[in-house]
């Protein structure tokens, strides 16, 4: 990565969790960036951008659990809740010794992310949030719910109903898991150019806990969001953006002529997207 890597353990009741810190030292008077990757992904999905941010800021990653590094040593559905991962994302914050962050969350990171910013120990604690590729669910099935009443919309809902038509697969008991270990680990290598090993069966579990959760509705929203949409993305519709400044006061939408793994594959734009950001929201 060409940085020196600060690497610790957090352990949770149910789990250990790596955590890598880099760039600038805690004490330096220099924002914080913490990175939450997605799924099938770790932290190193964020290699290059972590690489050009840390020469002036100080960065945080972590792997989630059961990625990368990271392991629950006995998995049960429970421990994939969302509110059991934002009390991750508060822990390594708390481990971490950073009282202020600026979060960036990638897929399943987003998704998390977007759920940490309504918990009420994200005041003052996280000072903006950048979602990219995931988005808040609450969100997600009122956005779904409206097109489905809406015929002239039906076309955007089917649209997203096909990007996400591997969630039903991943409902299904071992099936998901043969299939990772036997066809969609040589996939994503060849997509992405990363091993995962067993990342992808283990993490199916994310889908499974959180189908139908949370069911309580978006909450308003302060703190500053900026959401970054891929355009070529093959599982999330550039419509979802749709609604979303009905609940959050502070947002800007930002599209990048790009797939899914554009945090990977374009880190020095992700990178010169986040100063400019920060720029905008120092406090």
């Amino acid at each position: 990565m060409g940085l020196d890597e600060r690497r610790r353990d957090v352990v949770r009741p149910d789990a250990s969790l790596a955590v890598y810190d880099y760039g600038l030292p805690a004490d330096a008077d220099a924002p914080t960036i913490l990175f939450v990757h997605g799924y099938p992904d770790d932290h190193s999905v964020f290699s290059s951008a972590i690489t050009d941010l840390g020469a002036d800021h100080r960065v945080l990653a972590y792997d989630t659990r059961n990625a990368g590094a990271s392991r629950v040593p006995v998995a049960r559905r429970i421990s994939y809740r969302l509110p059991v991962l934002v009390d991750d994302l508060f822990a390594v914050l708390e481990a971490c010794g950073a009282p202020a962050v600026h979060v960036v969350g990638h897929d399943w990171g987003s998704i998390q992310g977007w759920a940490a910013v309504q918990d009420a120990r994200s005041h003052a604690r996280i000072l903006s949030f950048t979602s990219i590729s995931g988005p808040d669910l609450r969100h997600f099935r009122h956005w779904f719910r409206h097109r489905l009443s809406r015929p002239v919309l039906w076309r955007q809902l089917l649209g997203q109903a096909l990007r996400s038509s591997y969630v039903a697969f991943f409902q299904l008991p071992v099936l998901p898991e043969l299939a990772w270990r036997a066809v969609l680990s040589r996939w994503y290598k060849r997509l992405s150019g990363r091993s995962i090993g067993d990342d992808g069966a283990r993490g199916v579990a994310l889908y499974r806990a959180n189908l139908f959760w949370p069911q309580q509705p978006t909450a308003r929203l302060t703190i500053p969001v900026q959401v970054i949409v891929p355009r070529q993305d093959p599982f999330l519709s550039p419509h979802l953006v749709d609604g979303l400044q009905s609940w959050v006061t502070k947002l800007r939408i930002t599209e990048v002529d790009a797939g899914h793994w554009w945090p990977a594959e374009q880190g020095s734009e992700l990178a010169a997207l986040m100063r400019d950001w920060i720029g905008s929201n120092q406090v």
